[in-house]
């Protein structure tokens, strides 16, 4: 499922139309081989406007705001400063409740490069 934060790029498909594109070109006999190839060049060129379109009005994503209310897993533990996991990269955190290694806590804001968090589960719990 794509969400709002996930962008597809477009250009394995476009590599893939000028292959089949090519390959049509080589492949097919007589006059066919101009026509698949001429039918492909033009439905890359369409599938090319409509990304573009889709791209250009679309807001763009950006900045720590971006991470409020994710969920990160603690790598070391916030009593209350430590370290936690999100997307990928380890941020400096702040649990003033405590989170042991392992807790899955809640982004609730931001000082500066801190990100503050709540407690969401503790390790010892079952995810259910």
């Amino acid at each position: 499922m794509i969400t709002d934060r996930q962008v597809v790029a477009p250009c394995e498909s476009f590599r893939v139309l000028i292959i089949v594109a090519i390959v049509l070109l080589f492949v097919l006999p007589g006059p066919w081989n101009l026509i698949g190839f001429g039918a492909v060049v033009v439905l890359w060129i369409g599938e090319l406007l409509a990304w573009n379109t889709t791209v250009k009005n679309r807001r763009r994503v950006v900045g720590a705001q971006t991470l409020i209310g994710e969920e990160a897993i603690v790598v070391t533990a916030c009593l209350p400063v430590g370290q936690v996991r999100l997307n990928g990269e380890i941020w400096k955190a702040r649990c003033d409740e405590g989170a042991g290694v392992g807790a899955t806590v809640r982004v609730a804001g931001r000082k500066k490069l801190t990100l503050i968090v709540e407690l969401v589960r503790s390790p010892d719990e079952s995810p259910g």
